[in-house]
């Protein structure tokens, strides 16, 4: 890190990123922008990006604000003007990449789910321990626990005003696989993704639930479906189809209950078969004192019951949560000017430096992302064991 001219100014913080597709974008929106809202103890400078694509990458970094390129991730993590490593690869490269710049000495933000396998997230768990005492620190890109309203909602239950949580339902629902003439991509591919809806969408309501929650899953009982089996592989460069096929080999959808520690029921819904839905992340939560129930289709608001008020006027109320105590609100815009998507990860990298500048565990830590891909591997066991009986008829 390096000291500005001016005294005043903070020391920068050199962020260097693996990736530069969607999540790429995204986080380069969040490091552009962290620094420019809030007063930070550090100033994130986009040092470099990487990606195996030379003329790609440079696009990327021209259109984003990187400084620099690159077309091997093990340069970028050689820069000295590179102190945090941003992983927003396929999942089969974060394991390798996260350990390899934690080993560098660099502080990293990996994208989630945090691995493939249990065992990967476990070594990439274990070098951020490892790490943490040489004073590197590592977190997991949730970007969902950002939105302000969700994070009000954690903050409602952590203060009792639910009481005793009983049912939690979480769905997750898009539907940009809908078309079976939709191309195969990395995403459908188990090698390359992990798995399907279930690690894409999954992750992130299983991640919610744990945290809103504020405890873990204890078990899961799941069903699981690949309802289209093979795809048209990608155009060719002239933008004509080969009319070759490949197999899917993730879910397409994934269904299960759990349990928590505490004993509170919950129910989960992930796929990227559901007609009409773009992007819709629900929850509800309900507790012996009232409930909250969230729609990210509608992000700035926040539905809350109080459950002890009389009935005849009880009723979920709509909050809308756009005020300056309401959660990252203070550097934003006055009452009642919405935020969006993007805002998350703006919210994501604020919160990584100030736990860089203060040496405190970032959250989620890379131990949360492991809780959530053993979760992930429970699911996925249980969905491969299911077995289904046909109930006896009675004899006539």
């Amino acid at each position: 890190m390096e000291q500005r001219d001016s005294e005043a100014a903070p020391p920068t913080l050199g962020v260097g990123m693996v990736g530069y597709a969607f999540m790429g974008a995204a986080h380069s929106q969040g490091w552009r922008t962290a620094g420019r809202v809030f007063d930070l103890p550090l100033r994130p400078v986009l040092a470099a990006i990487a990606g195996r694509d030379r003329s790609a990458v440079r696009a990327a970094a021209d259109r984003h604000g990187w400084a620099a390129a690159e077309t091997d991730w093990r340069d970028l993590i050689a820069r000295d003007d590179v102190q945090l490593v941003d992983v927003c690869t396929p999942g089969d490269l974060h394991a390798e990449i996260a350990i390899a710049a934690l080993e560098a000495g660099k502080h990293v933000l990996c994208e989630k789910p945090l691995a493939n396998t249990v065992a990967e997230a476990e070594a990439m768990t274990a070098a951020a321990e490892r790490a943490r005492t040489r004073g590197q620190l590592a977190m997991v890109g949730f970007n969902y626990r950002r939105v302000p309203a969700v994070a009000y909602a954690r903050r409602l239950i952590a203060a009792g005003r639910l009481g005793t949580l009983r049912h939690l339902r979480f769905t997750y629902l898009q539907d940009w696989l809908v078309d079976p003439a939709a191309p195969l991509t990395w995403r459908l591919q188990r090698e390359h993704a992990g798995s399907g809806a279930l690690g894409d969408l999954g992750a992130h309501i299983v991640d919610l639930a744990q945290h809103l929650a504020g405890e873990p899953l204890a078990g899961v009982s799941a069903l699981s479906e690949t309802f289209v089996r093979e795809r048209p592989l990608a155009a060719g460069p002239d933008g004509a189809s080969t009319g070759a096929r490949g197999a899917v080999t993730v879910d397409d959808a994934a269904v299960f209950t759990g349990r928590f520690t505490a004993g509170a029921l919950a129910s989960f819904e992930a796929t990227r078969m559901a007609s009409g839905r773009k992007n819709a992340l629900r929850f509800e939560i309900n507790g012996e004192l009232g409930s909250i129930a969230f729609d990210l289709e509608r992000l700035n608001e926040l539905s809350f019951h109080d459950h002890t008020e009389p009935a005849a006027s009880s009723g979920f109320r709509r909050i809308l949560v756009t005020e300056s105590d309401h959660p990252y609100l203070e550097a934003w815009w006055p009452p009642g000017h919405a935020l969006g998507y993007e805002h998350t990860f703006t919210h994501q990298a604020r919160d990584l430096v100030e736990a860089i500048a203060s040496g405190t565990e970032p959250a989620p830590s890379f131990a949360d992302g492991l809780q959530v891909q053993r979760v992930l591997a429970a699911v996925e066991r249980s969905a491969a064991e299911n077995a289904v009986y046909t109930p006896v008829q009675p004899p006539v």
